[in-house]
């Protein structure tokens, strides 16, 4: 080979390598849970928009969703997600125990890193034929409740605590609440791994009465489902459950992401983000959007994590470990 036709070929071979690295760092993986799928698909196509915008460069967005918590360890795992988008912070601190993500990634972001929040709701079938109206329905004799495993999805973590807290927020004790959340998960026929396999078994599979989610999940079933499906009920209480987000560390510094992955995560603050987040039933921390969507977000009395159980690191050493709260009552049902 000639001297000239080996540089023409080393060059030939840097342009090919430059394009491959320029293109990934134009391209991002969102790791996120179950029942954020639709709304995490329009903000991508705005966030992309608006990257185009204001940089001039196209920038492709995939997505995988499935229960938070598998999310987490899949990541761990090797899984190269360039951000994580999760509904409960223990999932994200897993990452950053890990050394996957930021040690302070909760300062990373305003909110603690959580751009929007949501809180746990019922869904029943048309009409409400069971007559559920508050927790203390969802234990009597003939009620099934579908709900998510909380040891593999947030969802379902945040379904146990919002049960918990409920009781102890009508003044009940701790072992009143372990009673309580005893007996709802006897009427537990199957635990669902996430929130779209809770929503698939309560719907297409047509098992149970009552539907423990996301209130989020109500605009999602309707327009996968057709409107009219479901009722949502609001129960006296619930939980407030936040969504936290992070830049996967490990990830970017490979691929040169950082700087698209922490425009990606900042844009979920925007007003256009914020309100993509109201359309999908997400509670936005804008109060300006909040209030233009008063419609959709019903008033109801809400608790944090932090008021019975401390945090969610700590209720997961509690209640969610192997061995906790959770198994004992479940090993129990």
């Amino acid at each position: 080979m000639t001297t000239s036709l080996k540089l023409k070929t080393l060059l030939a071979a840097l342009a090919l390598a430059s394009s491959g690295l320029a293109a990934a760092q134009n391209q991002l993986l969102n790791v996120s849970y179950d029942v954020a799928r639709e709304f995490y698909k329009d903000y991508n196509a705005a966030f992309a928009a608006h990257y185009k915008k204001t940089t001039g460069q196209d920038v492709k967005i995939d997505q995988s969703h499935a229960g938070s918590s598998a999310q987490a360890r899949a990541v761990n795992d090797g899984l190269a997600a360039d951000v994580v988008t999760m509904n409960t912070t223990t999932d994200v601190q897993f990452l950053a125990d890990n050394g996957v993500v930021a040690k302070d990634w909760s300062k990373k972001f305003p909110n603690d890193a959580s751009p929007t929040t949501s809180t746990m709701l019922f869904l029943v079938r048309n009409g409400n034929p069971k007559g559920i109206k508050d927790w203390d329905d969802l234990i009597k004799p003939g009620v099934q409740v579908i709900v998510v495993n909380p040891k593999t999805g947030g969802n379902g973590r945040y379904a146990y605590l919002a049960a918990w807290g409920a009781v102890r927020e009508k003044g009940g004790t701790d072992a009143q609440a372990a009673e309580f959340v005893g007996k709802l998960y006897k009427n537990v026929p199957v635990l669902a791994k996430g929130g779209r396999d809770a929503t698939a078994t309560f719907l297409q599979r047509n098992q149970g009465d009552v539907l423990i989610t996301f209130e989020s999940e109500v605009v999602s079933i309707d327009r996968e489902f057709g409107a009219g499906k479901v009722d949502a009920i609001y129960p006296s209480v619930s939980v407030v459950a936040e969504n936290p987000v992070a830049v996967v560390e490990r990830t970017v510094a490979k691929k040169g992401t950082a700087q698209l992955a922490k425009a990606y995560l900042d844009y979920l603050y925007s007003d256009e983000a914020q309100e993509i987040a109201a359309k999908h039933a997400i509670r936005p921390r804008s109060e300006k959007v909040l209030k233009k969507y008063e419609a959709t977000f019903k008033p109801l009395k809400q608790f944090t994590v932090a008021k019975y159980f401390g945090s969610l690191t700590e209720a997961q050493k509690v209640h969610f470990n192997d061995g906790g709260q959770f198994d004992k009552l479940y090993s129990a049902k």
